[in-house]
């Protein structure tokens, strides 16, 4: 019941930072603000677009518009590249400050009993959390930082993170680069990808572990 209820309060913290901060944010990085902020970066603009992504773990980046925005300065290609190595920088900052709370305390902070139901649930299912999260807003940063606390496999969790963000950040930068409006069949693409891509992944694994 602990996982239960620190899963849904780091959710609630993650909206209350969007309800804050997210008209000021969304503002400020509209498509063509994100353009421009890209643009004034010059030869740098691929490390700021990581650098905005991978802020996205603590403030509320409009990341598909900054993905988008990529598209349009770098193309599709690298873009998207860029994009989704901005999403698995976020991923692993996230992982990494899980992982950062030792084995003791999180048992004394979860429980025995979450935290084994907790480490059965990431070590069985959570490559596809991992993978499908990246689509969907605030669950990203939730799913990430739970599955350091509770010691996911970090091979495991590196390969669904890039089965999620690299898809994810091909078909945004794609939208942008052709000025397309299509959001919905994206984030579908973003979700359908992961998943056919985490299935051929868990089953070389598995595969080469036999």
């Amino acid at each position: 019941m602990r996982l239960l209820f620190w899963m849904i309060g780091f959710n609630v913290l993650l909206l209350l930072g969007w309800f804050l901060f997210a008209d000021q944010l969304e503002k400020q990085f509209s498509l063509q603000g994100a353009i421009a902020f890209l643009e004034n970066s010059g030869s740098w603009a691929w490390l700021a677009g990581i650098g905005l992504l991978a802020s996205d773990l603590f403030l509320p980046i409009p990341a598909t518009v900054i993905i988008s925005a990529l598209g349009i300065v770098y193309g599709t290609v690298l873009g998207g590249l860029i994009g989704g190595l901005g999403l698995m920088v976020a991923g692993m900052i996230g992982y990494t400050l899980g992982r950062c709370a030792t084995e003791r305390f999180a048992r004394r902070w979860l429980g025995d009993h979450d935290f084994e139901k907790g480490r059965l649930f990431f070590a069985k299912n959570g490559g596809w959390a991992v993978a499908i999260s990246r689509a969907l807003p605030t669950l990203p940063e939730v799913i990430s930082c739970t599955a350091g606390i509770v010691r996911m496999s970090l091979p495991k969790f590196m390969i669904a993170l890039a089965c999620g963000s690299l898809p994810m950040g091909l078909v945004f930068a794609a939208i942008g680069e052709k000025a397309e409006k299509s959001p919905m069949l994206a984030i579908a693409l973003s979700i359908v990808i992961p998943c056919l891509l985490f299935l051929i992944a868990d089953r070389l694994q598995k595969w080469r572990g036999s």
